[in-house]
């Protein structure tokens, strides 16, 4: 039997902590190390960020956009990334952001959580503004192969408040029918379910009992966007350990270019999530 996401990453988050390492490579992020925005630059930035992780975390997160700009170069980049990360024993996060409906659903689901697809990855983010249950495809293939979702719940951008404090007929606030209804899909998980939500770090305004959630939470917002580790950690006291995962990118890729530095700065926010927690 396949063992499923939510249980590897619970093991691995008991053992070295939550912090998940955001690879972001944008213009301004490549710039800074004094890189081109080329995809050699990509190359160059993404690699070190994994060479650097796979000594320090449990997790690594890269920001699909930031590919995806460079077209067919920047997917083989990517691709790499992945690969690379997979023999490093890392579990990876695709920061797809992707859902849409049926068969297109379907082609989705192949790129990032089917197990003969370059692209596959631990776990995917996805929307489910077109509704939790047309995304069916991705829990069925996640359940699978042992890979896991995440379902954008309550971000912290201002703009998406419109849409996630809008009610459903029932009266019921969008983002809390999005995280009621993982729950539901997690229930019959023994151990920390394969389906979790995304909660920007600065929505502790969400009337939601997050212990019972039976499933992980991928929590950014920390570092450059404003939040704290302690912030997170208050949020979430009463989860089980082994379920928030703590992703931080641009405060730690500034460090940078010096890989020693960007280690250093590595270990330090480990070191802070693992004693919050």
């Amino acid at each position: 039997m396949v063992e499923s996401f939510g249980q590897r990453l619970v093991e691995r988050l008991r053992e070295q902590g939550g912090l998940c390492l955001g690879i972001d490579p944008s213009s301004s992020a490549l710039l800074g190390w004094d890189r081109p925005d080329s995809v050699e630059g990509l190359e160059y930035f993404s690699r070190a960020l994994v060479e650097i992780a796979r000594e320090e975390v449990a997790v690594i997160k890269p920001q699909v956009a930031y590919f995806e700009r460079f077209g067919s170069k920047g997917f083989a980049v990517l691709e790499q990334v992945l690969s690379e990360a997979r023999e490093a024993g890392l579990l990876t996060i695709a920061d797809a952001k992707r859902g849409d409906i049926g068969s297109t659903n379907l082609g989705y689901v192949q790129a990032w959580l089917s197990e003969d697809s370059p692209l596959r990855a631990d776990a995917v983010t996805v929307s489910p503004y077109l509704g939790v249950g047309s995304l069916a495809d991705f829990y069925g293939m996640a359940e699978q192969n042992g890979r896991g979702v995440f379902l954008l719940a309550a971000t912290s951008n201002p703009e998406g408040r419109t849409v996630q404090r809008s009610h459903t007929d029932g009266g019921e606030r969008i983002e809390e029918f999005v995280l009621r209804s993982i729950r539901e899909i997690n229930q019959r998980d023994q151990v920390l379910g394969s389906v979790g939500a995304v909660v920007g770090a600065t929505r502790d305004d969400v009337a939601f009992d997050w212990e019972t959630l039976n499933g992980p939470y991928l929590v950014p917002g920390v570092g450059a966007q404003g939040a704290s580790v302690s912030q997170v950690a208050r949020m979430f006291e009463r989860c089980p350990n082994g379920s928030v995962i703590v992703p931080v990118s641009r405060a730690i890729s500034e460090a940078g270019p010096s890989k020693s530095a960007i280690r250093d700065s590595v270990r330090r926010f480990a070191d802070e999530v693992r004693d919050s927690f």
